[in-house]
């Protein structure tokens, strides 16, 4: 049994948030500049541009990408030979504590949904753990603005809707929608399972690197149709016009009840946000 010191974990996801709040994501940056050299619209152009500075100024002067710096989502795959030390809750919600301290983190949680008194250190965390094979601790830490949060939708569909109706939904919620999310979008879907798991799938798509193909031939060509439709609406970057609506649609479906179509979108900005490490 191998032993990881919380201490040790605490301060990976202190990192984590930071790094992934000050820095753009290299496959998230490509994208920009592969839409910016084939966008013909002159205004979504210059919004890539935009994007592109930000993020390059954002990266020299340790500065955030965006005023919110979202809620800390930390997803943790352990290894079923590894015993941490202490407690891993509080593990993980010191390590967000002192990041979002450390970084400057605008802290944005508020401790009842009704009450609404902020925390002040950005805690707590939404925290997912998966048990694993071996001996390590694999820590994402994916913070989630609200901008995009508040676009996310779930639809318990009739499962003779089909494939047909998983893609109007997803485009429909898109439409709807609209600029709020902060376009170019990055678009995660979770089908089948439950309501609640095929919320959690949505989420957990957004971890993939865009220009990543899904492992079923399937899928993924469902992806690229509904990209394809998507960047069709010209909603385009910030909502100004444009073939760049989305930058990747990324499914993950789960077997699910004969009864029941679970259909959720999960959708995150233009710098959606994830940092991950092996201890």
């Amino acid at each position: 049994m191998r032993e990881i010191d919380a201490g040790l974990l605490s301060s990976a996801i202190a990192g984590l948030c930071v790094d992934a709040n000050y820095n753009i994501a290299p496959d998230i940056e490509e994208a920009f500049k592969r839409a910016r050299d084939t966008e013909a619209g002159e205004l979504a152009r210059r919004v890539l541009d935009d994007l592109l500075e930000n993020a390059a100024i954002a990266a020299e002067g340790l500065l955030p990408l965006c005023q919110d710096t979202g809620m800390a989502v930390v997803f943790v795959e352990i290894g079923q030979d590894v015993h941490v030390s202490g407690s891993l809750k509080d593990a993980i919600n010191d390590g967000v504590r002192r990041g979002y301290e450390y970084g400057f983190l605008r802290k944005s949680v508020v401790a009842d949904p009704i009450d609404r008194v902020n925390t002040g250190d950005n805690t707590p965390a939404i925290i997912y753990c998966d048990v694993v094979p071996g001996d390590s601790l694999l820590v994402t830490v994916a913070p989630k603005g609200f901008g995009s949060e508040n676009m996310s939708a779930m639809s318990m569909l009739k499962p003779s809707e089909g494939i047909e109706g998983v893609k109007k939904f997803v485009i429909e919620t898109v439409r709807k929608a609209g600029p709020n999310p902060c376009p170019p979008i990055v678009i995660g879907v979770g089908v089948g399972g439950t309501a609640d798991y095929a919320s959690l799938s949505a989420k957990k798509a957004l971890l993939r690197s865009v220009g990543s193909a899904n492992p079923s031939a399937f899928w993924d060509k469902v992806e690229r149709d509904l990209l394809g439709r998507i960047n069709a609406l010209g909603i385009g970057p910030a909502g100004l016009g444009g073939h760049t609506t989305a930058l990747a649609v990324f499914i993950s479906p789960y077997p699910t009840h004969i009864a029941g179509l679970p259909v959720a979108v999960n959708i995150g900005c233009h710098s959606t946000r994830h940092r991950s490490i092996r201890l």
